[in-house]
């Protein structure tokens, strides 16, 4: 689905599509992320070698694929790497971390944080009633913060928030967009739909980025008073260290020259295996590869798809206000059912 964004890329001469078979130069390498369409880029450029890379822990869609062009592969925290690791058929030598980064040419600091906080955001494209807003806007109320949110969830995106994170002293965000919002200074409390975790502090700094600052993070229920306890943390100093902090380890420039770096090791790995693969008939590499697509087939079937619909109904129905009313919707429909 593109957007906006796509828009804006596309200004810049960069084309964008939203379907790889409607891609018509070659590739150098493919960056792929979510198995199903990772392979469909390899099936569609059969000689061009891949990076896949990994952002979910536990996701289906971020289950690593095996196949022989994946040359390398990339987790974006180290809950991501512990998933790469658990895969025997990925040798240990072939996995990287490259954590998120900020364009931090966008997000600049903002001015100095008010002694106590006056103005609150959550910036998440998942906030909505149906999720964490209600009791984030709870603890807020009670402490007398004025609160807005950002995101889609809420008909509130934005495809540049830099221009609106400076306005708030304290950000409930999760991931990217915390670490976005650190960037330009804001106090950042980690909150999303999953769970409640710590205010950023200098001194926790280095463990959270670790985990992508991420769902592992989430630990604690969606409580307006643990939410207010994490509130009364807010320290105007401490969260401009953090944000000394995001600009120096996580810098987008920085980040590219890793990406970048990784491509050519992949390029001089593909380049030493087409001449090794030169002493052997093309047949044993295109059968190597159609037993690869066979095996993927056969694990992620239909069968495999209706057990993660059934994973991502039971994850529904544990959510604070959205499971209750997905359980009432559920019993309606089973009564309706019977009624007939």
């Amino acid at each position: 689905m593109l957007g906006p964004l796509a828009e804006q890329v596309r200004t810049l001469g960069v084309p964008v599509f939203s379907d790889v078979r409607q891609i018509a130069p070659v590739p150098d390498i493919i960056h792929g992320h979510h198995h199903a369409q990772t392979l469909a880029a390899l099936l569609c450029f059969s000689e061009t070698p891949a990076i896949f890379v990994c952002h979910d822990a536990t996701a289906w869609h971020d289950e690593p694929l095996i196949f022989p062009r994946v040359l390398r592969y990339v987790a974006v925290d180290h809950r991501c790497r512990k998933r790469l690791e658990q895969n025997t058929r990925i040798s240990p030598e072939n996995i990287h971390v490259v954590l998120n980064a900020v364009d931090l040419s966008r997000f600049t600091p903002r001015p100095a944080l008010p002694a106590k906080p006056v103005r609150a955001a959550i910036f998440s494209n998942y906030a909505s009633r149906w999720t964490h807003a209600a009791a984030v806007t709870q603890a807020c109320k009670s402490m007398g913060i004025e609160l807005d949110v950002i995101g889609k969830g809420s008909n509130a995106a934005s495809s540049n928030p830099e221009a609106l994170l400076s306005r708030y002293d304290l950000v409930f965000a999760k991931a990217r967009c915390a670490l976005e919002a650190m960037a330009t200074g804001s106090a950042v409390v980690l909150c999303d739909f999953a769970g409640l975790g710590p205010m950023v502090s200098s001194a926790g700094f280095a463990e959270l980025r670790k985990l992508n600052f991420g769902a592992g993070t989430l630990v604690r229920p969606l409580d307006p008073k643990l939410i207010g306890d994490e509130i009364e943390k807010y320290d105007p100093l401490d969260a401009q260290l953090v944000s000394q902090q995001v600009r120096k380890a996580a810098s987008l420039t920085d980040a590219m020259t890793e990406w970048t770096e990784l491509y050519r090791e992949v390029l001089g790995c593909e380049e030493l295996d087409r001449k090794m693969l030169d002493e052997r008939a093309p047949e044993g590499r295109h059968a190597e590869e159609l037993a690869a697509v066979a095996e993927y087939l056969a694990r992620w079937g239909y069968d495999a798809r209706i057990t993660w619909e059934k994973e991502r109904i039971e994850k529904f129905l544990r959510w604070p206000v959205l499971g209750r009313w997905f359980k009432r919707a559920i019993e309606r429909e089973q009564i309706r059912m019977l009624q007939k």
